[in-house]
C-alpha cells in the first residue's frame, strides 16, 4: 500500500470523477485509475462504484476512508515536526484559488513567495469556495483563497481578509442602483457556490424576493461581457466592472450597499507545513489584511 494510493482515493471520493482528481492533483487520469485499483486488489474489495455518472464510495470505501485521511495527516505530521525541528521553509504548498480574483494580484504574490523560497513548489487548483473549504478540511490544499459572503467560516478554518470591494450593477446607467429595483430584472451573475453569488441571494431573500438570474458564468469577465451585449444586468466587484468601463457602464450598487471580501485560509486544527506557514506570512505582508476568526497563522 502507498501514500499517493490514498491520496489518490481521497481525491477521486472529494471530487466524484477520477478525471476531476487527476487535474486536481496534476497527474494523468489513466495513472489514478491504475493506482486506485492497485489499493482496490490489495485490499480485496471495490472501494469506489463506477457504474453511474458520479463516482461514488462502496461501503468498504467508506470504511477505508478515515484511515486513509489518518495516515497521510500522520505523515505530514511527521514532516512538519522533522522541519520545524530542523528550521527549514521547504517541500511542497498546495493553494486553491478561486476563478478570476479581480483585486489581488495573486501572481505577483506567488512570484515574491518563489523568489524568497525557491525550493518550495507551488501547486494551484481552481475551485468554487465551497469545493476548496471541502479540500482544505480534507487536506487536499494547505491554504485557499475564498469569498464566503456573509458566512462565518466553518469551525476549524482561520482566515484573514485579501481583498474587500463594493459590488455593482453593470449594464444600465450609472445612477446608483437599490436592491429592490432589481426585483424583476433579468440578472448575469456567478454560480451558486462562489461568494458573491451567495452575498447577492442572501440580501435578496432579506429584502424578501429571490432573484432572476437570466445567465451563469464562472468567470466574471465573462459576465460582464454578456451585460456589455445587453443580455441583462451584472453584479459584479466593482474592480471587474471598471475592467470593462469601454464597453460597459456600472452603478453602486446601495439599500444595502454589498461588499465581497476575498479570504485566505488555512485549517487550525491540524499541522500546518513550514512552506504553508511562510506563505500566511507573505499574503498577510502583502495585503495588510484584517484579522479573521479562526486562528493565527
Amino acid at each position: 500500500m502507498e501514500l499517493r494510493q490514498l491520496e489518490y482515493l481521497i481525491a477521486v471520493a472529494e471530487d466524484g470523477s477520477f478525471t476531476r482528481a487527476a487535474e486536481r492533483l496534476h497527474v494523468a487520469q489513466p495513472g489514478v485509475s491504475a493506482q486506485v485499483r492497485k489499493l482496490e486488489r490489495e485490499l480485496g474489495q471495490e472501494l469506489l462504484d463506477r457504474s453511474g455518472r458520479a463516482v461514488r464510495l462502496t461501503a468498504a470505501g467508506e470504511a477505508v476512508l478515515p484511515y486513509a485521511r489518518a495516515a497521510l495527516a500522520a505523515v505530514a505530521g511527521a514532516r512538519l515536526a522533522v522541519d520545524e525541528l530542523a528550521g527549514l521553509v521547504r517541500g511542497r504548498v498546495a493553494i486553491g484559488t478561486v476563478g478570476a480574483i479581480s483585486s489581488f494580484d495573486l501572481a505577483d504574490l506567488l512570484a515574491g513567495f518563489h523568489r524568497e523560497h525557491p525550493t518550495v513548489d507551488i501547486t494551484l487548483w481552481e475551485a468554487g469556495s465551497d469545493r476548496l473549504l471541502e479540500a482544505l478540511r480534507a487536506g487536499l490544499v494547505d491554504v485557499a483563497f475564498v469569498s464566503l459572503g456573509r458566512a462565518d467560516p466553518p469551525a476549524g478554518i482561520g482566515t484573514l481578509v485579501v481583498a474587500d470591494e463594493a459590488l455593482v450593477v453593470a449594464g444600465g446607467d450609472e445612477a446608483p442602483v437599490a436592491l429592490e429595483s432589481l426585483r424583476d430584472r433579468a440578472l448575469i451573475c456567478l454560480p451558486r457556490g462562489t461568494g458573491l453569488r451567495s452575498l447577492l441571494d442572501e440580501a435578496c431573500a432579506a429584502a424578501g424576493f429571490r432573484p432572476r438570474i437570466a445567465f451563469e458564468a464562472g468567470d466574471p469577465h465573462v459576465v460582464a461581457r454578456m451585460a456589455a451585449r445587453g443580455l441583462g444586468l451584472a453584479v459584479l466587484p466593482a474592480a471587474v466592472a471598471s475592467a470593462h468601463a469601454g464597453e460597459l457602464r456600472s452603478a453602486p450598487l446601495v439599500e444595502p450597499e454589498l461588499r465581497g471580501r476575498l479570504l485566505l485560509a488555512w485549517r487550525t486544527d491540524g499541522p500546518i507545513s513550514p512552506a504553508a506557514r511562510a506563505l500566511l506570512r507573505s499574503a498577510s505582508a502583502w495585503a495588510r489584511p484584517i484579522p479573521r476568526c479562526g486562528g493565527s497563522a
